[in-house]
């Protein structure tokens, strides 16, 4: 699989390149190996995770930065120029849109 492919009634299918889908299957602990669903009762919990895992990588580049800086050295470019923030944006979209219609939203089925 080189995508991930995120389906429900609500809205048009999301598809991700497969480190992104795995990272936030992995933020929301779900197994990215096998198809999956998060039910409408477990997106609340699944969009506080994601936003918790992106103030905790933002907090980090902030870290590393300012070490940078105190030592003199240039920041290192992120090797991953797009942050989670920004990639989460539209799976969170996804998230809350199905969780205000009642749906579930799948992957890999």
């Amino acid at each position: 699989m080189t995508v991930y492919r995120f389906k429900s009634r609500e809205t048009g299918d999301l598809v991700m390149l497969r480190p992104h889908g795995k990272r936030l299957l992995e933020i929301l602990g779900k197994d990215p190996e096998v198809p999956g669903v998060l039910l409408p009762d477990d997106i609340p919990r699944a969009i506080e995770a994601i936003r918790a895992a992106v103030v905790a990588e933002e907090a980090e580049h902030k870290r590393q930065t300012e070490e940078a800086q105190a030592s003199g050295e240039e920041a290192q470019p992120e090797a991953d120029s797009v942050s989670l923030r920004m990639r989460s944006a539209p799976f969170i979209e996804m998230l809350e849109r199905c969780r205000k219609a009642g749906v579930e939203v799948t992957w890999g089925v």
